[in-house]
Formats: structure tokens, C-alpha cells, sequence
């Protein structure tokens, strides 16, 4: 018999049998040191590196959609400041003022008692934040952080009551309102709108993006539920809840057709539904009307300004920051 004597050495790490690549100088393999036809550079795509014709085509849409949305809001605030001597009808119309005068909303202020307007809009939509951050806060937390009879019902519901339109409960959101002794009332006006399924939704899910251990070693801990409320998800979904005041406040502020139903008295009207006895007599001065619009407006603007790094927060947020 002929003895193998094996003078291999063993190998660590259990890929015996396997020889370490032999490195390919020549560039083979397509490393630093392939080579190239001399004057050709091979060009990389980088990741998150634009080239110019991206750039000039994003710059152009973005311009193009910054006329949609602000050239109309410009528009307004150019025509508002205008005095009686420029023509507004021109056919090569001045986004610049040749004449600029702030007569106009004097004027709007004489003609009808706005501030009253505003006042009744304010409280209106003062009840509506009020309530949706509440009672938005307390549904959403119910159906995402506690266990229940009926839950996944109750979010069905919900759900649901986002396909209806406004006007399709409307009827019976006045004879409900009526019954109640809240007719011709900012209190009867800012009811419906109190909690939004929208906002309840919102809030569901901010919930339940706060990891369920947290809430396991709270109630090991001996912690209830307002407690967990209090101390532990509502730090983390403050943005959120941001988010519903701002929406809340716009759709109270601008909404027409629910405070011109239920209101008769004229020194409750809100500001929507006072400013069309502006449009109805001075219909052919546009400057008074676009006067108005723009006291409209600058309340929304203060309030998102003031909130709007809360705004971004909530629309970014998911998860919970220690």
C-alpha cells in the first residue's frame, strides 16, 4: 500500500478547500485598474445627484405651479391695494401698484361691521380646535392603544363616514341643531364640526405609531389609561395634533354654507357670510371685494404661520423621540 501524506495545513474558519482569489491586475474583473480606451472615462450615476436638464425641468414645473397657486392670491392683494384712479381692466395688467393705498379696507370696514365678523368667526372657530383636539384625541386613543368590545366596528364607522359628502347629512345635522334650542348661535354653528372623522383617523394612526412595550411596562408599572395618555403618547404625537388645529381652524373659518343655514341674525353672521352683503352692493367695486378677501385670509396665514413648524413636524412623524 502507498501512504498519501497529506502537507496541506488546515484551513480556520470552515472554507477548507477554497483558494484565496488571485487579485487581477489587468483590470479584468472591471476594478480601478481596468483598462480603458485612452479619452473615454466611463460616466457613474450617482445617487441623488441631479444632472442640469433634471434641474431645469423641476425648476420649470415648480414655477409653473407657483403661478397656479399664488398668481390668484398676488392677483387679489394687488387689486385690493389699488386706488380708484388705475384701471383694473386693463389688458396688460401691473402686478406693482402705480398708486398704492390701504382705502380699500378702510372702506370695507365702513360698509360692513367686519371686525363683529371676525369676532363670531374667531369663537367659532375657537369651539371647533378646542373640540377636535379634545375629543379627536381621546377617540383616536381609544381605538388605537385600548382593547374593547366592538373596536374594529367603531373604526369601520369612521372609515365610512369619510365617503358622505357635507351636504348629504346636512339636513339632518340642522334639525338636530334646531331641536336642541341652537338655532341662529355660533354655538349651533360650531357643533357639527367639534370632532372630525378625519381628525380621529389622524390621530389613530399618530397612536399607533408609540411601540406597544411602552405601553406593556406602564401598565406592569401600575400606570391607567389617562395616565399612558398623559405621560406617554401624547408627548409623542403633538405634532399631530398641530396638524388637526390648523385644518380644524381653516375648515371653521371658510366654511359658508353651514353658518348661512343656521344663522338669520345679522350681527351674528361669521365673516364668510358677512362678507357676500359686501360682494351684493358694491358688486362692481373689485377693489372693495378683493379688500375683503385678503381680511379673510391673513388670519389663516398668521395662525399657519405661527404653527407651521409644528405643521411639518406632525406631517413627518412617526415614530417616538426619547
Amino acid at each position: 500500500m502507498t501512504n498519501t501524506t497529506d502537507t496541506s495545513e488546515p484551513v480556520i474558519g470552515g472554507n477548507a478547500g477554497l483558494a484565496a482569489p488571485t487579485p487581477d491586475l489587468a483590470g479584468a474583473t472591471g476594478g480601478r485598474g481596468a483598462s480603458r480606451p485612452p479619452g473615454k472615462r466611463r460616466r457613474r450615476a450617482v445617487w441623488g445627484v441631479m444632472s442640469t436638464r433634471e434641474k431645469v425641468v423641476r425648476y420649470v414645473l415648480l414655477v409653473v405651479v407657483l403661478f397656479i397657486t399664488i398668481g390668484p392670491f398676488v392677483w387679489q392683494l394687488s387689486t385690493s391695494l389699488k386706488g380708484t384712479g388705475e384701471d383694473i381692466y386693463t389688458a396688460n395688467p401691473s402686478f406693482i401698484p402705480s398708486q398704492p393705498t390701504i382705502g380699500n379696507y378702510l372702506r370695507v370696514a365702513d360698509a360692513i361691521p367686519v371686525f363683529g365678523y371676525i369676532g363670531n368667526s374667531l369663537i367659532v372657530a375657537a369651539i371647533d380646535v378646542l373640540g377636535n383636539i379634545v375629543f379627536a384625541t381621546l377617540a383616536g386613543f381609544a381605538l388605537a392603544r385600548l382593547q374593547w368590545r366592538f373596536r374594529k366596528l367603531v373604526l369601520g364607522l369612521f372609515l365610512a363616514t369619510l365617503v358622505l359628502p357635507g351636504e348629504a347629512t346636512i339636513i339632518s345635522q340642522f334639525v338636530t341643531v334646531k331641536d336642541l334650542g341652537l338655532a341662529d348661535s355660533l354655538v349651533g354653528v360650531a357643533l357639527p364640526g367639534m370632532i372630525a372623522a378625519l381628525n380621529v383617523l389622524l390621530m389613530f394612526n399618530a397612536f399607533r405609531q408609540v411601540p406597544e412595550e411602552i405601553d406593556q411596562a406602564a401598565v406592569m408599572d401600575g400606570a391607567n389609561a389617562l395616565q399612558r395618555l398623559r405621560y406617554i403618547s401624547f408627548p409623542a404625537v403633538q405634532g399631530t395634533i398641530a396638524v388637526i388645529a390648523i385644518f380644524s381652524f381653516i375648515g371653521a373659518w371658510d366654511d359658508f354654507l353651514w353658518p348661512l343655514i343656521v344663522l338669520q341674525s345679522p350681527d351674528k353672521l361669521t365673516l364668510t357670510v358677512g362678507l357676500q352683503y359686501l360682494q351684493g352692493t358694491f358688486a362692481t367695486d373689485q377693489r372693495m371685494i378683493a379688500a375683503g378677501t385678503m381680511i379673510a385670509f391673513i388670519p389663516i396665514a398668521v395662525i399657519f404661520a405661527l404653527l407651521q413648524r409644528f405643521f411639518f413636524k406632525g406631517v413627518e412623524e412617526g415614530g417616538v423621540k426619547g
